[in-house]
């Protein structure tokens, strides 16, 4: 998709995602304390912010100062650098890769970092001239309007999710089977290590600059057991909240830049990360579950790959049923889904959602060697996204 265009392996890192109102996040500007996380995350890979040329951020809910966006948060970065904003609900954090693989691709910046972040916490009210209206003011919208009403259909999130489930005859218990061993692969992961390797505790600090306290865990994120799945109450057709993930907050950040120069920024320069391919699908109304996978299909009939090709699959899943649906429909394990966990168990933030599961992702799959990965998610309402990236070992292709 873009040839001239790399991820440079081991230039990349995310906070730790806690869950909405459980940690410092809620009380800082959230694009100022990704601009500095950026930079404490770069400056552990010793890659010298001198280096970047241009700013991409991406985030779905309003902040303070969000006008000046991407300039803004370079300042708080500490280097002066253009860029822009991106929006595309729960797809942003991939969206934004590529658009900076497009901007290496054009020629037009060398060294383009990305950087997602979102704050669920606290987010604003916002209050909108509605002029059809006799007061004028009427329209209200809170964060949790995102979740609970798709203007489109008039039908919540989890709404969708349990229509998807009744339209694929999904069964409560693989859905429950699919939630608790996405549990069990994260504290896996977790426990193995690996999660130390992507995650990065970070400070937060108030305006006078002092410690407001320390994100060095998911939290939120809690042990389940497959009885205590099996008793709790279903709030839709295969929807219970042991089966449907929670808002949190955080940010991610990765680079993306020419072969030769993720040669010289990567710590490991024999691991080259290529752009592979993309595909984006709308589907029927409300059945937003199935549009990652039908975006998944697309991909593949555009590329000729099959599902036997991917050494990793990482699935953004709100809901268990995504990940049910996309085996049911695909014929892939699910089983070797999301195998160092997902957004089901820590989390969505919305905006670094994608980021941090493409950063997981491509960490597994240096593990394994080498290989493509897949990733998949939804994006508002009815729209999946998808993309393909391949690591090798030993060089460029």
């Amino acid at each position: 998709m873009f040839p001239n265009a790399r991820i440079p392996y081991g230039t990349w890192g995310s906070s730790y995602f806690p869950a909405w109102q459980t940690s410092a996040l809620a009380e800082v500007n959230i694009g100022q304390f990704a601009g500095e996380a950026m930079n404490r995350i770069l400056g552990l890979r010793r890659v010298p912010k001198s280096e970047l040329d241009y700013l991409i951020i991406g985030s779905t809910i309003p902040w303070h100062w969000k006008f000046w966006n991407a300039p803004l948060v370079a300042s708080c970065l500490g280097r002066r650098l253009p860029g822009f904003h991106v929006e595309q609900a729960c797809a942003t954090g991939l969206k934004a890769v590529l658009l900076a693989g497009a901007e290496v691709q054009s020629g037009a910046n060398d060294v383009v970092g990305v950087l997602a972040f979102d704050r669920t916490s606290d987010s604003p009210v916002g209050v909108f001239p509605e002029r059809r209206a006799h007061e004028r003011t009427m329209a209200i919208s809170h964060v949790w309007d995102n979740f609970g009403f798709d203007p489109a259909t008039g039908l919540a999130m989890l709404t969708t999710a349990g229509k998807a489930a009744r339209k694929y005859g999904l069964e409560r218990r693989e859905v429950e089977d699919i939630a608790f061993c996405r549990y069990e692969q994260y504290f896996a992961a977790k426990e193995s290590g690996f999660l130390d390797r992507v995650l990065v505790p970070l400070d937060v600090l108030n305006v006078q600059g002092r410690l407001l306290g320390r994100i060095d865990k998911d939290a939120g994120v809690r042990r389940l057991t497959l009885d205590g799945l099996r008793h709790m109450r279903e709030l839709d057709t295969c929807v219970t909240t042991g089966t449907q993930t929670h808002a949190s907050d955080g940010m991610a950040t990765l680079l993306v830049t020419t072969p030769e120069r993720a040669r010289e920024l990567s710590p490991r320069p024999e691991i080259d990360i290529q752009f592979v391919a993309k595909a984006e699908v709308r589907t029927h109304p409300a059945l937003m579950p199935e549009a990652p996978t039908l975006a998944v299909q697309k991909l593949l009939d555009q590329t000729g790959l099959t599902m036997d090709d991917m050494a990793v699959v990482k699935s953004h899943n709100p809901f268990a049923i995504n990940d049910a649906i996309f085996s049911k429909v695909t014929g892939h394990d699910w089983t070797k889904v999301n195998r160092t966990g997902c957004s089901l168990v820590w989390g969505h933030p919305q905006g670094p959602t994608l980021t941090r599961m493409l950063i997981e992702g491509l960490e597994e799959a240096v593990d394994l060697g080498g290989g493509l990965v897949l990733l998949l998610g939804c994006a508002a309402g009815d729209v999946g996204i998808a993309a393909i990236f391949r690591v090798t070992e030993g060089g460029a292709a």
